[in-house]
């Protein structure tokens, strides 16, 4: 695929010097797409207009917060499920201050957000790991409205997955079908999904959560030839991990 940058380059170069000029003016303009991050012609325009790329994390808190605003008013529930979120994902200060900004920044709703959802599409795991954090936010306030679920079909579209797929994952989150989920993952369940008694000091708590996750994140499987099922056991086993760390820390309050 030809980057913008790339094309602006090979077309200006060749009008100054024909076809070494061409190749030069390509080479300039692919390390513009690089350093700048474009994925398409969306985030040129988005660059032209003074908006800064997104990083990963941040384009996460982008969603949400389109999310959370597209039904005309931010609910506190989505402000809290913005916050679990970021406890989930264990985000140190400066990285929450930023997915606060993203946040912000997603409930404006000016970003072209195709480019950034294609990028992550070659990811598997992150793109089903964004698109399940995107249905948590839409059930948030005990319902998923309209324009939210327009969006999570159309988000997941462009992330590679099917109708079905992402029609399945609302299931998962509806706050009717995740009752019975939720009983089971109560302190105590948290306690042993992580290996730590009620009284681990703290830091040791988040030790044996930063462990589990690393052994057990889906990029543990890149290039290693694991199955689509393999990838979801694992996927699915770090988010209850999230979930198990969520509860623990929220219960011991630190």
């Amino acid at each position: 695929m030809w980057w913008p940058g790339t094309l602006i380059g090979l077309g200006a170069g060749f009008a100054v010097a024909s076809i070494p000029g061409a190749l030069l003016g390509a080479l300039l303009g692919q390390a513009m797409d690089r350093r700048l991050r474009l994925q398409g012609w969306d985030d040129m325009r988005e660059r032209l207009g003074g908006r800064s790329p997104l990083q990963d994390d941040e384009l996460l808190f982008v969603l949400l917060g389109r999310l959370a605003k597209s039904d005309g008013r931010v609910a506190e529930q989505h402000i809290q499920q913005a916050r679990q979120e970021m406890v989930r994902l264990d985000m140190p200060e400066a990285a929450r201050l930023r997915a606060i900004a993203a946040f912000n920044r997603g409930k404006a709703g000016k970003d072209r957000l195709a480019g950034h959802l294609r990028r992550i599409r070659m990811q598997p795991h992150a793109a089903e790991g964004t698109l399940r954090a995107c249905w948590r936010m839409a059930w948030a306030d005990g319902k998923a409205g309209r324009h939210e679920r327009e969006l999570l079909l159309e988000w997941g579209h462009k992330l590679g997955l099917s109708r079905r797929q992402v029609q399945a994952m609302s299931l998962e989150y509806e706050p009717r079908k995740a009752q019975v989920a939720s009983g089971v993952m109560n302190y105590a369940s948290a306690l042993r999904l992580l290996g730590v008694e009620a009284d681990t000091e703290a830091d040791q708590v988040k030790q044996a959560y930063r462990r589990l996750v690393s052994k057990h994140h889906p990029d543990k499987l890149a290039g290693s030839g694991a199955s689509e099922a393999q990838v979801r056991e694992a996927t699915e086993r770090t988010r209850e991990l999230h979930q198990a760390y969520a509860i623990v820390r929220k219960r011991r309050g630190f």
